[in-house]
C-alpha cells in the first residue's frame, strides 16, 4: 500500500518508529523481542509499531518457522528520500550533499562538523557490508 507523503509523515512522527527504522538498517533483519531489548520498550509495544510501519510499507516481514524478521523495504526508503528531496529547501539533491555556494564559503568548523558526519555515515555503511558479506552459520 502505497501511502501520500502527508500520510508517511504521520507514521514517521513517532521517534520510537523512526529508532527501529533505524536499527533495522544498521543491524538487519530482527525480531520482535530484538527490537524490545534494543529500543528499550515492550514486545507489544514494539508490535503495535512494526503494524503501523509495515501497513505504511517502510518495514516488510516473512515467516521462517517461529521466527519472523523484520526488515526495512529499501524502495519504500527510496521513495520517503524521494518526496523529502522534493520539499526540501536547502538546496541538496541527495544526502550528505552540500550547495556548492555553501560549501565554498563554510568556516574550518562546519567543514570539520560535515566530515565527521560523512566519516559516520561511511563508517555504517561499512558495518552493514560487512555483516551481509559474513555468511550466516
Amino acid at each position: 500500500m502505497k501511502l501520500v507523503p502527508s500520510e508517511i509523515f504521520k507514521v514517521l512522527a513517532v521517534e520510537t518508529r523512526v529508532r527501529i527504522i533505524d536499527l533495522l538498517k544498521s543491524k538487519g533483519p530482527l525480531g520482535v523481542k530484538n527490537i524490545a531489548e534494543l529500543v528499550g520498550i515492550t514486545p507489544a509495544a514494539v508490535s503495535q509499531h512494526l503494524k503501523i510501519l509495515k501497513q505504511s510499507g517502510l518495514v516488510r516481514s516473512e515467516r521462517k518457522g517461529y521466527w519472523i524478521p523484520y526488515s526495512i523495504d529499501e524502495e519504500a526508503l527510496e521513495n520517503c528520500r524521494q518526496i523529502l528531496n522534493e520539499v526540501c529547501t536547502c538546496g541538496c539533491s541527495e544526502t550528505g550533499k552540500f550547495k556548492e555556494k555553501e560549501l565554498s564559503g563554510a568556516s574550518l568548523e562546519l567543514l570539520r562538523k560535515y566530515e565527521k558526519e560523512l566519516q559516520n555515515e561511511i563508517r555504517t555503511v561499512h558495518e552493514r557490508i560487512k555483516e551481509i558479506a559474513t555468511p550466516k552459520k
